[in-house]
């Protein structure tokens, strides 16, 4: 499907689908794991699900070690799956390499992190874009017609005029025009999906909107899905049309970007959210407030990913933990009131916190009310206290 088909596509539809998606990696193996029966392995990611839609930006949000970015290799089947499924336009897909791999990648096409190493330092800026073009057969015919593409690419990023940009070599270029150079790179494959590993996050502050912008005005003229990954959700908030947080691995809540991050219900999600510059808190007003949100906050380290703690996998440091917690996995439960948002938390399943607080009633639909003090303080052993 080219671009042009792509922007005629239906807005809303489901391009690509991660299914249960799981990805361990084997750890370096030791003599006493030769008697072992299950050999260690680091639980990178497991059963993330969700949906990439055309026309719609789709946040992954985390912490650094929360699977972010293994999710994105996975999706551009650069890494085998564990377990879980592709699927691109309700297809099945596992390609490894070949004709199948190129043309999966000719759809799916994933940005790296760093646009000083993504660019070969020895190769101008038109070699990279030709390459692109021609592994994808996007080159035309002649010269004339490769030309016509060169400079169609770098207008579409903003690089202009084209003629000052095709000879430059990387070490000409400043961090933000190389990863533009590194996103016409992607588009000279015509994809419908842009896997977006943090674009921005080794990019000066001062020119990263204009880079989520360029983004932002691809999404809309070329009716593209895009998952784009950080670690600032602030960003997200601004860029994302939907936001998904990871902890560990694993999925912890998702929903409209406005929501997750303006009335969070899961308690990390929380603790991400008050580590965002905030303007309010350091004033005299907003110093009550950050007083009062202190008691919801976690403290402590992210567990082990070889041996993650069972339950909840942020149980550790959850200053809410009840004792379900720290046995059962919690699901996806529906935030009341609120379509589409959910929390994978067992503070809103009221029978859990009735049974963990017997006599008390289960928690608003304000998820950002605590529970009552007695679900925390009946446990001891699973929870942390306030945090510092």
């Amino acid at each position: 499907m080219t671009l042009s088909e792509s922007a005629a596509a239906p807005v809303d539809e489901v391009v690509l689908e991660a299914v249960g998606l799981t990805k361990h990696f084997p750890v370096r193996r030791r003599l006493r794991d030769l008697f072992s029966r299950t050999p260690a392995v680091v639980h990178a990611v497991d059963d993330v699900s969700f949906a990439l839609r055309r026309g719609r930006v789709t946040a992954l949000v985390g912490e650094s070690g929360s699977g972010k970015s293994t999710v994105a290799r996975l999706l551009a089947q650069i890494y085998p799956r564990t377990a879980g499924d592709i699927r691109l336009h309700g297809t099945s897909t596992r390609v490894r390499g070949g004709r199948p791999f190129r043309s999966y990648v000719r759809r799916v096409q994933l940005i790296l992190q760093d646009p000083f190493a993504s660019l070969n330092p020895v190769h101008t800026v038109r070699y990279h874009l030709t390459r692109s073009l021609r592994i994808h057969g996007n080159a035309g015919r002649g010269a004339e017609e490769l030309d016509a593409a060169l400079a169609k690419l770098l207008t579409r990023v903003s690089l202009t005029p084209p003629e000052r940009y095709l000879d430059a070599f990387p070490h000409e270029l400043s961090g933000g025009q190389r990863q533009r150079v590194a996103i016409a790179r992607a588009l000279g494959a015509d994809p419908e999906v842009l896997l977006a590993d943090e674009p921005v996050s080794m990019l000066d502050v001062s020119i990263r909107l204009g880079v989520l912008n360029l983004l932002q005005d691809l999404k809309q003229r070329l009716n593209i899905a895009i998952l784009y990954i950080t670690h600032d959700i602030a960003s997200a908030r601004y860029f994302a049309d939907e936001t998904i947080v990871m902890y560990a691995g694993r999925m912890v809540e998702g929903g409209d970007s406005e929501t997750v991050t303006q009335s969070p219900a899961h308690p990390y999600t929380r603790l991400l959210t008050d580590s965002a510059p905030d303007p309010e808190r350091i004033t005299g007003d907003g110093a009550g407030a950050d007083a009062a949100a202190g008691a919801d906050r976690g403290q402590g380290e992210p567990p082990s990913l070889i041996a993650p703690p069972s339950g909840c996998r942020f149980h550790p440091r959850c200053p809410h933990a009840m004792r379900r917690c720290t046995t059962d996995l919690p699901p996806r439960l529906d935030i009341a009131d609120r379509p589409g948002h959910w929390a994978a938390c067992w503070l809103y399943d009221p029978d859990t916190v009735a049974a963990d607080a017997p006599g008390s009633a289960a928690p608003d639909a304000d998820p950002t009310v605590p529970p009552p003090a007695s679900a925390v303080e009946r446990d001891d052993t699973a929870t942390l206290g306030e945090a510092r």
